[in-house]
């Protein structure tokens, strides 16, 4: 099941490879994921010291939370992932030009993980090139309804 998802990551790149990785999260930020008080969209994974972070993905406390803790809504996430995947993430970045992206978080086990992607940017015509695929399967999608209903 899906918490939050990054639609704009698919607009702005090329998805080449997808992975998942578990997240470390306090006792607050589980609380307020569950209620779904999460954003992705600004959100981007850095590698530092042979370790994956994510920045920029926003869970906004909950009036509830507890007096002694004070949450921090922009906090730099870390991401778990096998020692080996890591480093083939880290030898791609860095040499064929790749940036890391979050796609989604969601459950799987009781746990929350992120599914990151291997991705290029896409250059402003290729952006223009998908809005208008986009726009025209909605025109097509349009079309045939009338058509349909016109019978």
């Amino acid at each position: 099941m899906s918490i939050a998802e990054n639609r704009r990551a698919r607009f702005d790149y090329h998805i080449e490879e997808r992975f998942e990785a578990g997240m470390v999260l306090q006792g607050w930020e589980i609380k307020a994921v569950r209620a779904g008080q999460v954003q992705l969209t600004d959100g981007y994974v850095v590698i530092r010291d042979g370790e994956l972070y994510l920045i920029g993905c926003r869970i906004n406390a909950l009036r509830s939370a507890s007096t002694h803790v004070t949450p921090e809504a922009d906090r730099t996430k870390k991401l778990l992932m096998h020692k080996e995947e890591i480093r083939r993430l880290i030898g791609k970045v860095e040499q064929k030009g790749f940036t890391l992206v979050p796609l989604d978080l969601h459950y799987k086990g009781g746990r929350v993980k992120a599914e990151i992607a291997l991705a290029k940017g896409k250059a402003q015509h290729d952006k223009r090139d998908t809005e208008k695929k986009k726009d025209w399967e909605r025109e097509k999608g349009r079309l045939m309804r009338q058509k349909v209903s016109a019978k």
